[in-house]
């Protein structure tokens, strides 16, 4: 790579980085990406670097022999309150999931899915294997419940972990085990429910009040809108940064970047090390198997939810039922979803998915082909009941923000992106 050097400028392929700028952007992820977006709103155009090819931190999509694989299995809950703020749902051709889920139990599957969204389902929803007829009742109260209540009014309340919530609202043992580890096990990519009760809630008004859905091209398009919808030259891709001082952005290849306002918006593992923080984190683990198929495995569109944790499948989806882009025309493709797993082989833990769906679906698993694995051992940051609050602003000129920062989802990336720039702007 060869720089020109310019009076106060870097030029490198034609993109010209000024040596002194008002706003950096470190991380060009969800999170880093709002943030540069309100700023431009606000008449501030920041500067983002990214070290990576591509936009969207973890938030990336892989196409493979024609399949789109999203780096671990992710969806969009279009109720989120911040996601309408900044995205365009109909440019993002959002396709849908059913609501609710097939619960794998007794070698068949159980249909649990919402009557207000399908009324069709009620009898077959009251009257499934899964929980009691009070159980199901108590899902509807709930759904009333959190649906009055504001986002921040979630965060306000005093918190207990998840499984002691739904043992005090009263849910039966066989609920809890069959539906909510399953479900929300998923979400939280832990088995055990340790994560706060009050973003329990806050996500189960999100499932409620609307639908789970992937972007037509995959969930790398989220960030690729946010990043296009930005003035040509703000992202500045495959750029490292080796480290923060003071005002001063060093890069790894040893140009140095001054800046008013600087924001980290990285993952919390390059925001440690980049803020200088020595922290042990807890993060939850999941593993993503992909797997072409000559058809669907799945008669519903829908996420089939295993309730035996102990085993080498937890969840299955397939993506392409749901938006047929993910595949090529006349195959299918297979999401399997492992939480926990923290020492991994990818070969023992494929045969053992094969293993068991062959026994859900026939001998067909066997002709399925494995297509890639991803394996993430910091998916998300834990979030217990005791969760610190947000701090977003670390001095006069230094702010962070992502997920991390505040609870685990892509509402958090995204609201802690506009806080910050409000924060900047003076709003």
């Amino acid at each position: 790579m060869v720089w020109t050097v310019l009076p106060f400028y870097f030029v490198q392929n034609s993109v010209i980085l000024m040596a002194n700028h008002e706003v950096i952007i470190i991380g060009a992820g969800i999170a880093g990406l709002s943030c540069a977006h309100y700023l431009t709103r606000y008449g501030i155009t920041p500067l983002v670097l990214e070290a990576a090819d591509a936009v969207g931190g973890r938030v990336r999509t892989d196409r493979v022999d024609g399949f789109l694989l999203d780096r671990g299995f992710q969806i969009l809950l279009t109720a989120y309150p911040e996601a309408p703020r900044l995205l365009n749902y109909n440019a993002l051709a959002l396709k849908s999931f059913r609501s609710g889920a097939l619960i794998r139990k007794d070698n068949n599957f159980s249909v649990i899915s919402d009557p207000f969204k399908e009324p069709s389902q009620l009898f077959k929803t009251l009257f499934s294997s899964v929980g009691s007829l009070s159980d199901k009742l108590k899902v509807l109260k709930l759904s009333n419940e959190v649906s009055k209540e504001s986002t921040e009014s979630f965060f306000d309340d005093p918190a207990t972990d998840t499984l002691t919530y739904l043992h005090n609202y009263g849910w039966s043992d066989e609920m809890i085990t069959d539906f909510f580890k399953p479900f929300f096990g998923g979400v939280f990519l832990e088995n055990e429910l340790k994560t706060s009760a009050n973003f329990f809630r806050f996500v189960f008004k999100q499932f409620y009040l609307g639908e789970a859905v992937i972007p037509a091209g995959g969930m790398q398009a989220i960030p690729e809108q946010l990043a296009a919808k930005l003035p040509p030259g703000t992202v500045q891709l495959n750029t490292t940064v080796h480290k923060v001082e003071g005002k001063k952005v060093h890069l790894a290849d040893g140009k140095v970047l001054t800046a008013n306002k600087i924001v980290v918006a990285t993952d919390v593992h390059r925001a440690d090390i980049l803020l200088g923080r020595d922290l042990k984190r807890d993060y939850n683990v999941t593993t993503c198997t992909y797997f072409a198929a000559g058809r669907s495995p799945l008669k519903e569109k829908m996420l089939a939810l295993n309730p035996n944790r102990m085993s080498a499948v937890h969840n299955l989806c397939v993506p392409s039922d749901i938006a047929p882009t993910y595949a090529p025309k006349g195959q299918a493709l297979v999401s399997v979803s492992t939480q926990g797993m923290r020492l991994f082989d990818e070969k023992k833990l494929t045969d053992h998915i094969v293993q068991e769906l062959t026994g859900w679906f026939g001998d067909e698993v066997k002709t399925w082909q494995h297509l890639r694995t991803y394996h993430i051992p910091e998916a998300l940051l834990k979030y217990p009941a005791d969760a610190p609050a947000p701090k977003l602003k670390i001095s006069e000129h230094l702010y962070e923000c992502g997920d991390h920062t505040s609870y685990p989802s892509l509402n958090a990336a995204m609201a802690t992106g506009r806080a910050v720039a409000d924060m900047i702007a003076g709003i």
